[in-house]
Formats: C-alpha cells, structure tokens, sequence
C-alpha cells in the first residue's frame, strides 16, 4: 500500500453521517488499497448534533486491505485532540501507537497550511494550499516539492449536498514514510479545513 506514488482517496457519500470513511485507491487500476475509518468515541458523536466537527477530538485508522465491513491490519492513524484554538495540532502514529509525528495548523494563511514536524520536534516540511484550498503542496524545508493533494470535482450534486471530497495524491518518488505523510496530510486537509 505505501509503496506507490499516486493514490486516490474517496470520501463515502451520506446525508448527516457522524462519522467518515474514506476508500484509498489506486488510481491507474481503480483497486482498493485500504480504507481510513473515523473512529470516534459515543459521546462526540453526541456533541457533534450542536458543536462543529472541527472543534471537537477525533482519530482516523487506515487499515491495509480491507473494508468497510472487514477491515484489514492497521497501518498508521491520525489523532486530534479538542481544539479550542488557531493552531490545530494532529499526531501521526504508528501501528503500534508510537507518535510518529504531527501537523500544527498554521494560524494565518489564505488557501489552509500545516507545519510538518517529526516524532523528535524538528519540523521536516510544510502543506500549502492554493487560494482556493483545492491544491496542497508538500514541500521539505528547502522548498523543494515532495508531493501534491489535489481536491477532486465530484459532480454537482454531491458538492452541493454533501460534503463528501475525493482528493488525488502524488508523490514524487516512492518512499513508503513520505507516503504515511502525505496519506495523513490528505485526511487531516478534509477533517480540518472541510468538514464542518
């Protein structure tokens, strides 16, 4: 699954789910490589009927082949507290629930950003958004691009009534690290900066 260079990810469509799922995909072959699941405890689902999502904690698992219904063997996850501020913090972790490393939200910037850090504090890259927020660059501290989130147009009826996004992602060359980075960048733009 972390081995590629271009994946696919597809939100599940529903009218006033509590919850998310997202289907990675091989964009050459339409294969299914794995699934993110938003797994949420009861009562933020509760809360989440009268405060923004984007306030309240939440974890996504992406889990290596499987679906919906037979989830496969966990991969890494992405975890955000409650948040309360500017400055979103979301921790990357490994299978085994050892910190990985983080994205903090950047406080002011037109199309969304994120500052990428490693499991030590060093920041290692940055995620920048166009004006529009459709385009996310993933560049190391050199400025030299790494890889590429792309929003997807899904079709005029899913964007106006749905908030379900399908988004493409590139990476420059294969690296199965860059690739956890990069997967995670993508769910944490949706969870952060669209969902509400």
């Amino acid at each position: 699954m972390l081995n590629k260079t271009t994946y696919f990810i597809r939100e599940h469509v529903g009218i006033l789910k509590l919850s998310n799922t997202y289907d990675i995909l091989d964009p050459e072959t339409k294969s299914i490589l794995g699934i993110a699941q938003e797994e949420t405890p009861w009562w933020v689902h509760l809360l989440r009927l009268v405060v923004n999502k984007q306030f309240l904690p939440t974890a996504v698992v992406v889990r290596e082949d499987g679906n919906e219904n037979f989830p496969g063997h966990v991969r890494f996850q992405i975890q955000r507290n409650f948040n309360f501020g500017f400055r979103t913090k979301i921790e990357i972790r490994t299978a085994n629930g050892e910190l990985a490393g983080w994205f903090q939200k950047k406080a002011f910037s037109l199309g969304g950003a994120f500052l990428v850090f490693d499991s030590r504090g060093q920041q290692v890259a940055t995620v920048g958004g166009d004006w529009k927020g459709w385009e996310f660059r993933f560049e190391d501290m050199q400025g030299k691009q790494l890889g590429v989130v792309s929003k997807r147009w899904s079709g005029i009826g899913k964007e106006l009534f749905t908030t379900a996004d399908n988004y493409i992602l590139s990476l420059e060359q294969a690296n199965p690290a860059m690739a956890i980075l990069l997967l995670a960048a993508a769910l944490a733009i949706d969870t952060v900066f669209k969902e509400r």
